[in-house]
């Protein structure tokens, strides 16, 4: 009889964060290409959501539905109430789970959930209340309930700890990555003309909220005196003006931005493709996709050192220490300057960034977590 590791795919029929649904997407491929000889991955996902969504993962042994759509799931896992989800070996990629009493000792049931970021407990003023609320009762849950809880950076446990030192020892660190495969599209000039971007670009990611740090990212190019365009990706709907006030506040001239919204695997390949670095200016406790991605692809990386992009850069790429927006904005600023002073040194931080970018692999998360669950 296989042996079922059963996966929580409730982002793919109904998402609601773009990165947590691509890393569920992109873990459950990888888990069923890398299933020991025995194993079997199988899918649970709400009621209703996006028809075919799941056929993005082949290989599934099956789907199990529950009754419930995802918001009324969602408060059903919140109050601990019956799901219809069942027993087994379960991993989630979020907080997203059964988290009730089991027994794994005589049952083997497990339950095994994710945390990707701790905005909720860091800048919940970000957030609304009831998402704030969901997300501190599910982690309440985990303390009492689940065998582990998988973290993507050590920094981000020894946070994690601290606000929840119940946890101890069940605590596991396993990274993300881009999506398997992301390179820069056959079509990027295209992709890019459809987007409406030039070609050659600073380029940065997220919204204006504070704990993005778009304001000293762009206030730290616009001291840089780099003569390029901007282009700022990952802004959600709505949010496009803010981030024109934060460029026109940080002295960057209309003309020169770009203000873009969350984009698909390809299109975000393209236009990673065209920049001549990135600049990462978050000190946020959340693992960096968009930092990652720059490895992968091995773009120069201009990051103020957290623990985060210490942890993640390493030495793939400059990180610049900052205790306050104004060291921030003339570091950053320098830094990017020195990096595209030259097409050497240009040429030599893509050098480094790629090399850095080989450490990240979907597969070799998989391994990790069909070794988490056989440990258990």
């Amino acid at each position: 009889m296989a042996a079922t590791l059963r996966v929580v795919l409730d982002q793919l029929v109904a998402p609601t964060e773009p990165e947590v649904a691509e890393a569920s997407r992109e873990l459950a491929r990888a888990l069923v290409l890398g299933a020991p000889s025995g194993c079997e991955v199988e899918a649970i996902a709400p009621a209703g959501g996006v028809d075919g969504a799941l056929d993005a993962v082949p290989g599934l042994a099956g789907v199990r539905r529950t009754a419930l759509p995802r918001r009324e799931l969602a408060a059903a896992l919140q109050l601990g109430v019956g799901t219809g989800i069942g027993g087994g070996m379960i991993h989630s990629p979020s907080l997203f789970a059964p988290l009730v009493r089991h027994d794994r000792v005589h049952d083997h049931d497990q339950t095994v959930v994710t945390l990707w970021d701790l905005r909720p407990w860091e800048s919940p003023s970000e957030l609304t209340r009831s998402s704030v609320a969901w997300h501190k009762a599910m982690l309440k849950r985990a303390v009492k309930h689940a065998d582990a809880v998988v973290v993507p950076t050590h920094s981000l446990a020894v946070r994690l700890l601290e606000i929840a030192p119940g946890l101890r020892d069940r605590v596991r660190v396993i990274p993300g990555a881009s999506p398997s495969g992301f390179a820069v599209p056959t079509d990027e000039v295209g992709r890019r003309r459809s987007l409406g971007l030039p070609e050659g670009y600073v380029l940065l990611a997220g919204g204006p909220l504070g704990s993005e740090g778009l304001d000293a990212g762009l206030a730290a190019v616009a001291a840089s005196g780099v003569d390029l365009p901007v282009v700022v990706i990952d802004v959600e709907e709505g949010h496009e003006p803010a981030v024109a006030d934060l460029a026109s506040a940080a002295g960057l001239p209309e003309r020169a931005l770009h203000v873009r919204g969350v984009l698909d695997a390809a299109d975000r390949a393209a236009v990673f493709g065209a920049a001549v670095a990135l600049v990462a200016p978050s000190r946020r406790v959340a693992f960096p996709w968009r930092v990652v991605d720059a490895l992968t692809l091995g773009v120069p990386v201009v990051a103020v050192s957290s623990a985060v992009h210490d942890e993640i850069v390493v030495d793939g790429g400059v990180l610049v220490p900052a205790t306050s927006a104004a060291e921030l904005a003339g570091g950053v600023g320098a830094a990017l300057r020195s990096a595209l002073g030259s097409t050497a040194a240009g040429e030599r931080l893509g050098v480094l960034s790629a090399d850095r970018g080989r450490a990240f692999s979907w597969r070799e998360a998989a391994d990790k977590v069909w070794a988490l669950h056989a440990e258990l």
